[in-house]
């Protein structure tokens, strides 16, 4: 009986390391095959010189605040990459034997939209890691927030949050009241649902809210 627990864990074992080694092993030949193509310096670069680039003090706070409470709380206090929501997502995945969760933080959202699709592969997810850990060292969390926030998609065609303030608003990013940043912030997790349905979009914004108002409370009292 012994033997057999034995064989079975070391099965088990072989069965979960072998799968996992190959993801990790394709997700970052896909990461090297992107950079060697563009490297992270120069696709940065393509993004601050677009037409509609903006620079963070020129958007509002409110704004900034609830994207962070809402797409990555911990944004600040990681490396990249949030090894909480990460082994969380993790967890689920593999107890749903699926990858439909998913856990990608501000920085891994960048990388995606940088050099990735936005389809839900295992092995993209890993080259996002690796994408991530590139960003982190050669930029300030300033900067990728920045540069992050001038790339998603907000829906109805407004890629970027000065295309997005404009187009919803008809104001620049620095003037977005409390109820429009908070709606803004939304958009980008579902922008074909939020951007069109004024009843979803309006209970995604109060789940913004909300995120807002613990971040906010969260900085107050580590003050």
């Amino acid at each position: 009986m012994k033997k057999i627990l034995i064989w079975t864990f070391v099965i088990l074992t072989i069965l979960i390391i072998t799968p996992v080694s190959i993801i990790w092993y394709i997700g970052y030949t896909q990461y090297r095959d992107a950079v060697d193509e563009i490297s992270v310096y120069d696709a940065v670069n393509e993004i601050r010189t677009r037409e509609n680039f903006i620079e963070i003090d020129e958007i509002s706070e409110y704004f900034l605040t609830a994207i962070v409470a809402v797409e990555d709380h911990r944004f600040y206090n990681h490396p990249g990459i949030d090894l909480l929501a990460t082994g969380n997502a993790l967890f689920v995945n593999v107890a749903s034997f699926s990858f439909d969760y998913g856990a990608s933080g501000i920085t891994q959202q960048l990388g995606r939209w940088l050099y990735f699709t936005q389809d839900r592969q295992a092995s993209r997810k890993v080259a996002e890691l690796f994408v991530a850990l590139d960003l982190e060292r050669m930029y300030t969390k300033d900067e990728i927030l920045e540069l992050y926030v001038n790339v998603i998609y907000y829906g109805r065609g407004f890629h970027g949050i000065r295309d997005a303030s404009y187009g919803f608003f008809g104001v620049p990013p620095s003037e977005l009241t409390f109820e429009q940043a908070t709606f803004l912030a939304g958009v980008p997790n579902a922008p074909s649902i939020f951007a069109f349905n004024e009843e979803l979009g309006e209970q995604r914004r109060m789940q913004v809210v909300r995120a807002w108002e613990r971040r906010i409370g969260s900085l107050e009292s580590s003050q």
